[in-house]
């Protein structure tokens, strides 16, 4: 695992609802090997929301679907 990306939190990411868009958006970071840190940056938040929008424990304000779904689309 590469940028920091720990086996317990891609497990979590696998194993989270992908029917929510922060769970998608970990799985397509962790496919295309995109760190936490550029994630949160990207979409000016901190590290700890990705990491619950990645495990599905919190999905993102609707003000950042959006940008969630464009920063997926760039990473394809």
């Amino acid at each position: 695992m590469s940028h920091g990306y720990s086996v317990r939190l891609a497990e979590a990411i696998k194993g989270a609802d992908v029917n929510k868009l922060g769970v998608r958006l970990g799985r397509a970071c962790l496919r295309h090997d995109v760190s936490v840190s550029e994630v949160a940056a990207a979409l000016k938040v901190s590290r700890q929301t990705v990491y619950h929008w990645f495990c599905g424990l919190r999905e993102p304000h609707r003000a950042k679907y959006d940008d969630i779904r464009s920063y997926i689309a760039s990473l394809s």
